[in-house]
């Protein structure tokens, strides 16, 4: 018995989405009959394989339930227990995890503030200083995250950039690749050019916000990188029934699942991008390049939109709104959520008094 009505869509998440029936239905097929536990299973070796097909022989999965919990697990060991952790202000491990890397983990997070969610080498010296001296936590790992939280989109040349001067510093690199699929899709790139490639040593794959149920890897591309093992199980990461999250990551990176529902959810964000942009009152606040568009609204708007859409306030000071599209988003959905901006626009400027600038200009 459904207790949601599953015609509704919304535009906060591609967390909101459910599962791609294909994901569904590898559940189903791994299903059935007694295999070992604990990543004893054929899915699990399979996945192996695949990986690294994806990503060089020396690459390494281990299969986790969330992203919390593989960004936690790969910077754990990564690190040093008195290292830090140079990172965008945006980054989902600063803003978005409740201090789990600092309280599960222990670690220190360095953080720089930046226009559109990227580092750059020249941002990342900002932190990466005081090498030696014990009053500071040293500086050791640098994570980025691709596609960005502000839904930018690192080039494989920013990428290369970044792990050389990385490591001529040092520090290992670690991806938070939640999003990776949409970003591998807007720049036309395999899943090894913009990790292993350009030189990340660790890497959280993501797959919940691409049509899987609780299902992410930590993928370890550097073979000095180790205790995932033991970490995995200690932070509370290692599933009994291992069969049924690795059948999941097979089903999206086997094939071309991966690709096809980014690149999908990619065209409906510029879709949306290019309809709200025609609006009056209305700025795009980021390039639209992965899954995720950032506007400011004019004051009220966001709240008339609401009556209609569900999504989330980005920047309350500036009047920022972010709209996220999934696998399964639709034109009709891009352009049934446009209309009702449109009224919501229109129904705010008939008010009296409102003062037409958008907040923050």
């Amino acid at each position: 018995m459904a207790l949601h009505d599953p015609n509704r869509r919304t535009f906060a998440s591609d967390n909101y989405a459910g599962a791609h029936p294909e994901v569904l239905a590898a559940l189903a097929d791994a299903n059935g009959g007694h295999v070992g536990s604990y990543g004893r299973d054929p899915y699990t070796e399979r996945l192996a394989e695949v990986i690294r097909g994806h990503f060089g022989e020396a690459a390494e999965a281990f299969p986790v339930f969330n992203g919390t919990g593989a960004n936690v697990l790969c910077l754990q060991a990564a690190i040093p227990r008195w290292g830090g952790v140079v990172c965008a202000a945006t980054a989902h491990v600063n803003t978005d995890e409740n201090g789990a890397p600092e309280r599960v983990a222990g670690i220190k997070l360095l953080t720089v503030d930046t226009p559109d969610g990227k580092l750059s080498p020249a941002l990342i010296d900002r932190q990466a200083w005081g090498f030696g001296d014990e009053h500071r936590a040293q500086p050791s790992v640098v994570s980025v995250t691709q596609s960005t939280e502000m839904g930018t989109v690192y080039s494989v040349a920013e990428l290369r950039a970044i792990g050389e001067h990385a490591h001529a510093l040092g520090l290992k690199v670690h991806m938070d690749g939640a999003r990776l699929a949409n970003a591998c899709a807007a720049l036309g790139a395999s899943l090894g050019s913009v990790t292993a490639e350009v030189g990340v040593d660790v890497l959280s794959l993501g797959g919940t916000k691409n049509g899987l149920i609780g299902a992410e890897a930590v993928v370890v591309l550097d073979p000095s990188i180790g205790g995932l093992p033991f970490l995995r199980k200690m932070d509370m990461q290692l599933s009994s029934k291992m069969r049924f999250v690795s059948a999941q990551l097979l089903a999206l990176y086997e094939g071309n699942l991966w690709s096809r529902s980014a690149q999908h959810a990619n065209a409906m964000a510029a879709l949306l991008a290019t309809l709200v942009a025609e609006l009056p009152g209305i700025t795009l606040t980021q390039p639209v390049q992965a899954n995720a568009v950032f506007a400011t609204l004019l004051p009220g708007v966001a709240d008339r939109l609401r009556e209609s859409f569900t999504f989330y306030d980005w920047d309350h000071t500036r009047g920022e709104v972010r709209w996220v599209c999934a696998f399964d988003t639709t034109e009709d959905d891009v352009r049934a959520l446009v209309a009702a901006l449109a009224d919501a626009v229109e129904r705010v400027d008939a008010m009296e008094g409102v003062d037409a600038t958008p907040p923050g200009k």
